[in-house]
Formats: C-alpha cells, structure tokens, sequence
C-alpha cells in the first residue's frame, strides 16, 4: 500500500512531481531504493537532472573527534558560492565528516575499490561460503551478496549515514540536492587516526626493573 507519507519522502529525496512519485511508487510495489532509480531512470528526479551540472564550488571540512584522536578532512562540492555558505550545506558537510570520522570508509564508492583488492575479498568469501558447507552451486551467488554487504562497509557512498542508518550517504546526497537545488557531490576525504600504522612496543616494565637492578 502507497502512502501519502511515503509519497511526501520520495518527493523530498527526488524533487519529482507528487502524481510521478505516486505512480512510481506503486510500480514498485512500495520499495523507496527501486522507487528512487525508476525516477532516475525516467529522468524525473529533478536530483538527477542536476548530477550532470558543474559543482565547483563548496568546502573543505574538518572534523576532530576524541580530543585530538582522530581528524578527518572532506571536500564536498556544490556548484555556487552562495549555497556553500548555507546553514544547510555546511551542517552536511559536517555531518558527512562527522560520519567519516566514525565510520572510516575506505574509498569513496564502488569505482574506487581496487581490482586486485576486490578479486582477494572474493576470493575469500567464496572460501568462506564453501567453508559453511554451502553447496558450490549457490557459492556464486552468495558471494555476489555478500560483496555487496562489503561495498557498504568499506565505501562511504554506500555506507548507512550514521545519524540514520536506513539511508545510505549516496541517498542522503540525493535528499540535498533535492532540497538544496544545486548538484552536490562529495569529492574526496582523509581520515587521521592517532598511532594508525605505528607498530607500538610492548614492553614489560617488571622485566625491565628486574634487568636494571641486576646490572
């Protein structure tokens, strides 16, 4: 069943017209994601239509967590000035640094995984799937599922957006451009975390008095 509610949420995410989102809607049998790219599709999603316009503009945000523990640096791109300086852009470029803060994404989406890094963690799923006893037929298609599940845990633009993890950044950028009506698009991030890559020595400081003491 196709609810106003969930017309109103599509019309917002999409910036498509209310009887298109309605149609759509129940096309879909009420699923947003398929709702989402059915209107992309039929190039009525007004977010869609921005996605081929320049964004050269916007920001470079930090964002610091733990007193100092760990930085992150994200430049995310709009394509004027004057919406760069919005309450509205800059509480988002906020709230994506703050997600990659505590989220630590490896790439920025599917593209930017690694062809030998990908095969690996293929190869590993399968391995796994076969030892969990699934029959090799299936193995296949389980890890095609399962490589999915690692795209969002590894890729910032498919990851649940941390403030609410039923949508995805990818769709949260989506909801902005809707609202904010210019082409938005994240760019590019650093994520620091103090000591990361640092093997640390583990000493024992008994040991280390009882060597002392017997010189």
């Amino acid at each position: 069943m196709v609810t106003a509610e969930m017309v109103k949420e599509l019309r917002e995410r999409t910036g498509a017209g209310m009887m298109d989102c309605k149609k759509v809607l129940m096309e879909c049998a009420g699923s947003m994601d398929k709702a989402v790219d059915l209107l992309r599709e039929k190039g009525l999603a007004a977010a869609a239509k921005k996605a081929s316009r320049v964004a050269a503009e916007g920001v470079v945000e930090s964002y610091i967590h733990g007193g100092g523990r760990i930085g992150v640096l994200v430049e995310i791109n709009c394509e004027t000035d004057f919406v760069a300086k919005t309450d509205e852009f800059r509480q988002f470029t906020k709230d994506v640094a703050m997600h990659i803060a505590a989220a630590n994404p490896q790439y920025l989406d599917k593209d930017e995984v690694p062809q030998e890094v990908l095969e690996h963690e293929k190869e590993v799923l399968r391995n796994q799937a076969l030892n969990e006893g699934k029959p090799e037929k299936i193995v296949d298609k389980m890890v095609i599922g399962r490589v999915e599940k690692y795209y969002k845990e590894v890729c910032l633009l498919e990851q649940g957006f941390v403030k609410n993890p039923d949508i995805s950044i990818r769709q949260l950028v989506t909801e902005k451009v809707a609202k904010i009506g210019e082409n938005i698009s994240i760019r590019r991030f650093v994520r620091f975390q103090l000591g990361e890559g640092i093997e640390k020595k583990v000493s024992d400081f008994a040991a280390e008095v009882k060597s002392a003491v017997q010189k």
